[in-house]
C-alpha cells in the first residue's frame, strides 16, 4: 500500500521554490482531487499525482517542461516510493503528470480527475477556472460555483 503522507513529505523536502506551486497548493489539489473522484477513478492516483505533478518545476513562473520532468522523476521512484503501485496505476501517474500542462482532456476519468484538480486551484494565480476547460462533469460543476 503507498504512504501518501510519505511521498508527500519527500516532495516538501526536495521542494526549494515558492509557496505559488508548493505544499499548499498540493493540498488544495489533493482535496479538489478526492471531490472530483468518481467510482471510475483510482484515488491513490489522483492523490500522487497532487504531490508529484510540479515537483520538477525549474521556477514558479512559465515552465512548459515540467510535466515531462515530474514523468521522468516519476520512473525514478518506481522501485522506492511507488513500489507498490500497479504497472496501470504507475502508467496513469506518469501520464497525468506528463500531459497536465498541454492537454485539455484525454477521456481517461482518473487522468481528467487529475487535470481538474490542478485547474480548480488557479485562483491562486488570479485566474478563474473556466467551467468549459474543465475535462470532468464534476470539474465543470464545481468551476461553475467559483
Amino acid at each position: 500500500m503507498i504512504d501518501i503522507e510519505q511521498v508527500k513529505q519527500w516532495a516538501i523536502d526536495r521542494w526549494t521554490l515558492g509557496e505559488l506551486h508548493g505544499i499548499a497548493h498540493w493540498e488544495r489539489v489533493d482535496r479538489n482531487g478526492q471531490l472530483l473522484a468518481t467510482p471510475d477513478c483510482d484515488l491513490t492516483v489522483i492523490r500522487l499525482f497532487a504531490y508529484l505533478h510540479d515537483s520538477c518545476r525549474e521556477n514558479d513562473s512559465y515552465d512548459e517542461q515540467h510535466g515531462p520532468r515530474a514523468a521522468k522523476m516519476i520512473k525514478s521512484l518506481r522501485k522506492t516510493l511507488l513500489k507498490d503501485l500497479t504497472d496501470q496505476q504507475f502508467d496513469l501517474l506518469q501520464s497525468a503528470c506528463y500531459l497536465h500542462t498541454t492537454t485539455h482532456s484525454t477521456g481517461n476519468p482518473t487522468i481528467d480527475a487529475c487535470f481538474d484538480a490542478d485547474r480548480l486551484d488557479l485562483g491562486r494565480v488570479g485566474i478563474t477556472p473556466d467551467p468549459t476547460k474543465m475535462a470532468t462533469t464534476k470539474g465543470k460543476e464545481l468551476a461553475s460555483k467559483l
